[in-house]
């Protein structure tokens, strides 16, 4: 008998052999996935942390099926359509000025390859050839397609390609924890690195980019909202763009709507998607300023993004994205709430000698646990 292989191709998994078979659900309720067999199993990473509101909120799906009578899909190139003007509208204010304008694409590594395009063709654009390196930081993860996998920290999942990817400079990220007296040296350290980079290169960088507050996929790592600050005076003295990763930071886990609104910064361009649409849809958006926007206003066909996708600004997603974030306002009180839990949590197991730095942001708590293992994905204990 010939062997029998997987037909689907699952992402971030080993196909060989000793694999697990996949879990089969057929449905889902708020917190909770039912299974093939019935058996009931909280989803507790949200879905790739896509899913803010519950699995099936009514008021998603009504939106959804509503926006799908009147229109799916159109092409985004020439056209505009009620759903994308509404969610804009509604975003922009809520970003209270520090944003104007909006580039629709579909999925996090697409918003953050649309913004570092973007932060390059700004240079272009305004005529300086010589901007063309980014600062990135160990521990990043921005995604996987070639130029967001370039800025994320080399790892197991990127190291196959590194023959193909971008030169990108990259400085330690400071994480923090509770109890750690040593995060204003290593602060320090960092921001002494970044502006030497600058100083030996004044005209060569284009942009930084970092995930403000917390790295996600890089293991919950949390920097102080000081350092953000701090970061984004360098980069103003020194002339370079500033790229906000919020795709796991935004729509209220660090405790405020965006990392950068608690951070009290204003970067020149940010990146969203996962819980932009609740978990109903793909979609992600890249946001910019004015000043970055109106180097690409012109007649000169040169100066164009030339950039898009297929179910670029698709209606549907778009309804689900303005549901999901009229929850997402709704909720927003009570934040506050949910990191004193974490907090109450974070202090009943801080004695228990396997657990290592514990960490709070908003809605996120994490702790390290100290094993003989590897750090890391590859460590057994997953």
């Amino acid at each position: 008998m010939p062997k029998s292989y997987p037909k689907i191709w699952k992402p971030f998994t080993i196909q060989g052999d000793q694999a697990p078979q996949p879990t089969k659900v057929i449905s889902g309720n708020g917190l909770w996935l039912t299974l093939e067999d019935g058996t009931e199993v909280m989803d507790l990473i949200s879905s790739w942390w896509v899913n803010l509101h519950g699995h099936a909120h009514p008021a998603s799906a009504h939106a959804i099926a509503e926006q799908a009578q009147k229109l799916e899909h159109v092409i985004f190139a020439g056209v505009t359509h009620d759903p994308a003007e509404h969610l804009i509208d509604e975003l922009i204010d809520l970003t209270e000025g520090t944003f104007q304008h909006a580039f629709f694409s579909d999925n996090g590594s697409t918003a953050v390859e649309v913004a570092l395009k973007t932060a390059y063709q700004y240079w272009q654009n305004k005529g300086i050839d010589s901007r063309k390196r980014v600062l990135a930081f160990e521990g990043a993860y921005h995604g996987d397609t070639v130029g967001a996998m370039s800025a994320s920290s080399p790892s197991v999942f990127n190291d196959v390609f590194k023959q193909w990817m971008m030169t990108v400079d990259r400085v330690e990220y400071p994480s923090t924890w509770i109890g750690d007296t040593e995060v204003e040296a290593k602060e320090e350290n960092v921001l002494r690195k970044v502006k030497s980079l600058f100083e030996s290169n004044p005209t060569e960088f284009a942009a930084i980019l970092i995930e403000p507050l917390i790295q996600g996929a890089g293991g919950m790592n949390m920097c102080r909202p000081e350092f953000l600050r701090r970061l984004e005076q360098l980069a103003k003295e020194f002339d370079v763009l500033v790229i906000y990763d919020e795709v796991m930071t935004g729509f209220g886990r660090t405790g405020s709507l965006f990392a950068y609104q608690k951070a009290e910064t204003s970067p020149d361009l940010i990146c969203l998607s996962k819980g932009l649409t609740g978990g109903f849809l793909p979609m992600a958006l890249t946001l910019s300023n004015s000043s970055v926007f109106h180097t690409f206003y012109a007649n000169d066909a040169s100066k164009t993004l030339w950039h898009g996708h297929s179910y670029t600004g698709n209606p549907l997603g778009c309804a689900a994205a303005v549901a999901s974030l009229s929850l997402t306002k709704a909720a927003i009180p009570k934040l506050s709430q949910i990191q004193k839990w974490h907090q109450k949590g974070i202090e009943s197991i801080a004695e228990l000698s396997s657990v290592k730095r514990p960490r709070i942001c908003g809605t996120v708590a994490a702790v390290d646990i100290q094993t003989e293992g590897a750090d890391g994905y590859l460590n057994s204990i997953g």
